[in-house]
């Protein structure tokens, strides 16, 4: 069995839908694995000076998966890290072509229903604005589900824990690891 250390020597980047919990799963798993943290939008609205729903209300979702894209590439490039991705950065070609090559993908999968009822507690989303929640989710999730099966490691987090979330995690990443030694 491959140990927690060995883990740790590149990036992990988690994708999934918007409430699939790549933040939160993200730095419970960067703990676990004693990681440094970071979350891709933070970093978009940090070098954007503006939140992610003022991006898209003033320059369009087109400029934002631009800024994200470049930000990534950033990202991808510092030390091993747990990076939490935004729902959409993985359908970037460009995006997806680096995190394939410069770090090991997680998706993590969840079904709609379970994630319909996480986005409606949290803060308005820009994709959501205006929108019937479930409706845009499932046309989301028929639309990136095939493109997040391209990850490495898929990990089907459902309505568990995020401690039995992160545990998945690991225990995935590990699969993936010693069948690549193999």
């Amino acid at each position: 069995m491959i140990a927690a250390p060995a883990l740790n020597r590149r990036t992990i980047a988690l994708v999934g839908l918007m409430g699939s919990g790549k933040s939160s799963i993200g730095r419970r798993l960067a703990t676990a694995l004693d990681m440094p943290f970071c979350d891709a939008d933070a970093e978009v609205e940090a070098a954007a000076g503006q939140s992610i729903a003022e991006i898209f209300a003033t320059l369009g979702e087109s400029a934002f998966r631009d800024g994200e894209r470049k930000v990534i590439a950033r990202l991808l490039d510092e030390p091993p890290h747990v990076l939490a991705t935004g729902g959409g950065a993985f359908m970037n070609d460009e995006t997806r072509a680096l995190i394939q090559q410069k770090a090991v993908s997680v998706w993590l999968k969840v079904d709609v229903d379970v994630l319909v009822r996480r986005v409606g507690r949290k803060e308005v989303r820009p994709l959501l604005a205006g929108r019937d929640p479930a409706r845009m989710l499932t046309d989301l999730a028929h639309q990136r589900y095939p493109i997040y099966a391209q990850a490495d490691v898929t990990v089907e987090t459902g309505d568990t824990s995020h401690k039995t979330a992160v545990d998945a995690v690991i225990d995935a990443l590990r699969a993936h690891l010693e069948k690549d030694a193999a």
